[in-house]
C-alpha cells in the first residue's frame, strides 16, 4: 500500500500537508487570537466570562511579574497545578510569554507523584490551587522550587461573587486543608505587581521547548515528553485543517477534559483560541448535575471527551433532553470508544462521535476519523495532514496489511524525546518512527483499528487476548454500565481473563453475563472470573485504570 492511499478519504478541502513553520512560536498564535477576536468572549467558568483582550492583558501582566519579580529565566520550568478555571489560560499563556517551559501537573497527584514530577523536570516555580497546597508543603523542601504562587477557586471570577466562592469553598465546604508556605504569593497579588512592570517579549523560536508533558507513568516511572513550540503549532494546524465545518469566531466548545491533559491543552485551549471560539471550562465534570446545567445554559457546537464521559452523559435523562441542534463536532480520544456508546450518542444527539488517536508524545493528534460522514466506528480513522502511520513488528519491519503490530508514526507533531532520558528516548524510536506502544491493525484503505496497549495484552494458552475487545463485547449488554478486563495468573493457561463490571440494572447475574459471553466470544477469550463492583478506578480524565484493578 502506498503511504498516502488514505488521502482519498480526506474530507474535502483538507490539505495533505501543513506548513509546520507557519508560526514562529505559540506566542504568535496568542498575539493573533487577541488581535483578531479582542472583544469576544474567550473563556467562561463558574458563570463568569473573560474576553480575548482580557486574557491577553492578564497573561501579559503575569508574564511581567515572572520576568521582574522572580529569578526565573527563559527556559526555566514552571509547574501549573489546578483544574479548569479562568486562571489556567492566564497562567499558561503568561508562562509561555515569559519564555518558560510549562510542566502541566494533575491536581489530584499524591505528594509522592508531585515530588517525582517536580524533581524530574527541575521545576523552579509552581502555580497551585489552594486546595492542594498542603500536599506541596509536604514535599517542597525536596525540590528546587523557589517561586510559589497560590490561587483560590474564585480568584478568576473576582468581585463579590469570587469572594463568596472562596469563602464557601474554604469555610463551608472545608475543601482547603490548612497549609504553611511562607514564601507563597497570592495569584491576584502577582497580577497586580506584574501590572506595574514593563513586559519584554523574549526571543522564542520554533525549536524551543514549550511543554514537558508527563505521561501517565503506567509503565515504570512517569516521563516528561519534550514538546517544542513547533510540535504544538503543527498539531494546532493539523487539527484546524481536519475540523471541517468549524467557523471562525462562531463556535461554543465544551472543555470538560482538564487543560493539563494534552488533548484539552492543544485542541480545546490553543486551537479554539486560534479560531476565536467561546470556551466553556468545566471545573468538575463528575458533578453531572452541574455539568448538564452548563450544557443547557450554553448551546454548544463542539464537545470532546473520553468514552466514560460520553457514557456517563448518556445515562442522565437531563442530558438526553438537551437541544443538540447546533452540535457539529463530537470528538473522542484517550481510551477506546465503545461501539454501544458511539451508536447511542449518534441516536441521542443526531451526530456521530469521531474517534481520534494520539499520545502525550505526539502533541497529541496522529489520526482521526473524517468529520464528513466517512467515519468508521471501531477505528481511529486515518492519519491527519503531514502524518504517516505504519504497523511494525518487534524487529522494526512493516507487517502486511490486516496483521497486528505496533503502531508507529512520524510527523512534525512527534516529540523530541523524553526529558533528560536518552536511553528511554532511543527505545521508543525505530529510526525516525515513533513507537506508540499500541497494537493496531491497518486495513487496505488506511483506516487503523487499535487492538490494545501492548502492556495490557492477556496471554491465554499462547493466544493473545485484547482487553478492548472483551470490554467492547460486554459493554454491549443492555444491563452493563461499565466494564474493565485484565489478565490474572492461571496455572493451566498462563493467564485467564477477569472482568470487573458495574451494573446498569441490578437484576444482572453472573450466569446471565456468562451466557452472553458464550454467545459472543470464542472459548479462550471468555472471562473465567467475573466481579461486580459499585465503580471502577479512573484517572482524572476518566480513563479506566486497569493496572489498579490488576494490582
Amino acid at each position: 500500500m502506498s503511504d498516502y492511499s488514505w488521502h482519498q478519504h480526506y474530507p474535502e478541502g483538507v490539505a495533505h500537508e501543513i506548513n509546520p513553520d507557519e508560526y514562529n512560536s505559540i506566542l504568535d498564535i496568542l498575539d493573533e487570537g487577541a488581535a483578531k477576536f479582542g472583544p469576544s468572549e474567550a473563556f467562561v467558568n463558574l458563570g463568569k466570562g473573560i474576553t480575548f483582550q482580557e486574557v491577553d492583558k492578564l497573561s501579559t501582566q503575569f508574564a511581567a511579574y515572572l520576568q521582574n519579580e522572580t529569578d526565573l529565566e527563559k527556559g526555566d520550568r514552571i509547574a501549573i497545578q489546578m483544574p479548569n478555571l479562568l486562571q489556567y489560560p492566564v497562567v499558561l499563556f503568561g508562562a509561555l510569554k515569559a519564555g518558560l517551559i510549562v510542566v502541566n501537573t494533575n491536581p489530584l497527584y499524591t505528594p509522592r507523584e508531585m515530588e517525582h514530577q517536580f524533581k524530574d523536570s527541575g521545576a523552579k516555580a509552581v502555580v497551585v490551587l489552594a486546595n492542594f497546597a498542603s500536599n506541596l508543603e509536604e514535599i517542597i523542601g525536596n525540590t528546587g522550587i523557589k517561586t510559589v504562587i497560590v490561587t483560590k477557586i474564585g480568584d478568576g471570577v473576582g468581585g463579590l461573587k469570587g469572594s463568596i466562592v472562596n469563602f464557601v469553598v474554604k469555610n463551608v465546604k472545608k475543601m482547603v486543608p490548612a497549609y504553611n508556605l511562607p514564601q507563597a504569593i497570592p495569584y491576584k497579588e502577582a497580577l497586580s505587581k506584574g501590572g506595574n512592570h514593563q513586559y519584554n517579549r523574549p526571543e522564542v523560536s520554533n525549536n524551543d521547548v514549550a511543554f514537558l508533558q508527563y505521561t501517565g507513568g503506567t509503565t515504570g516511572v512517569s516521563k516528561g515528553a519534550t514538546l517544542t513550540h513547533r510540535n504544538i503549532c503543527a498539531n494546532i494546524l493539523q487539527a484546524k485543517q481536519w475540523f471541517v465545518g468549524m467557523e471562525t469566531n462562531n463556535e461554543v466548545v465544551i472543555t470538560a477534559l482538564p487543560l493539563y491533559h494534552i488533548f484539552a491543552l492543544t485542541v480545546n485551549c490553543l486551537l479554539m483560541y486560534n479560531v476565536g471560539s467561546r470556551n466553556i471550562l468545566v471545573t468538575n465534570p463528575r458533578d453531572m448535575k452541574a455539568f448538564i446545567k452548563d450544557l443547557a445554559k450554553y448551546p454548544f457546537s463542539i464537545i470532546s471527551g473520553v468514552n466514560t464521559l460520553f457514557n456517563g452523559l448518556l445515562n442522565q435523562p437531563a442530558f438526553r433532553a438537551l437541544d443538540f441542534s447546533v452540535l457539529k463536532i463530537s470528538i473522542a480520544g484517550g481510551m477506546a470508544l465503545q461501539k454501544s456508546v458511539a451508536e447511542e450518542w449518534e441516536k441521542v444527539t443526531g451526530g456521530p462521535i469521531a474517534e481520534g488517536y494520539g499520545l502525550s508524545e505526539t502533541s497529541p493528534i496522529l489520526t482521526c476519523n473524517p468529520l464528513d460522514g466517512k467515519h468508521r466506528i471501531g477505528t481511529i480513522g486515518i492519519p491527519v495532514s503531514s502524518t504517516e502511520i505504519k504497523i511494525f513488528n518487534e524487529e522494526g519491519n512493516e507487517v502486511p496489511l490486516g496483521e497486528p503490530g505496533e503502531i508507529c508514526a512520524r510527523g512534525p507533531q512527534v516529540m523530541q524525546g523524553y526529558w533528560e532520558r536518552p536511553e528511554e528516548t532511543a527505545n521508543c524510536f525505530f529510526g525516525e518512527w515513533f513507537r506508540t506502544g499500541d497494537i493496531g491493525v491497518m486495513n487496505d484503505d488506511g483506516y487503523t483499528k487499535i487492538v490494545d496497549r501492548k502492556k495490557d495484552m492477556i496471554l491465554v494458552s499462547g493466544f493473545n487476548v485484547y482487553p478492548n475487545e472483551i470490554e467492547d463485547v460486554i459493554a454491549g449488554h443492555p444491563k452493563v454500565l461499565e466494564v474493565a478486563a485484565v489478565g490474572v495468573p492461571d496455572e493451566k493457561s498462563t493467564e485467564a481473563v477477569k472482568v470487573f463490571v458495574v451494573k446498569k440494572d441490578e437484576s444482572l447475574t453472573e450466569h446471565e453475563l456468562e451466557a452472553f459471553c458464550h454467545e459472543n466470544m470464542t472459548g479462550y477469550k471468555r472471562p473465567k472470573h467475573i466481579e461486580f463492583r459499585d465503580d471502577l478506578p479512573k484517572s482524572n480524565v476518566g480513563k479506566i485504570l486497569r493496572r489498579m484493578l490488576k494490582e
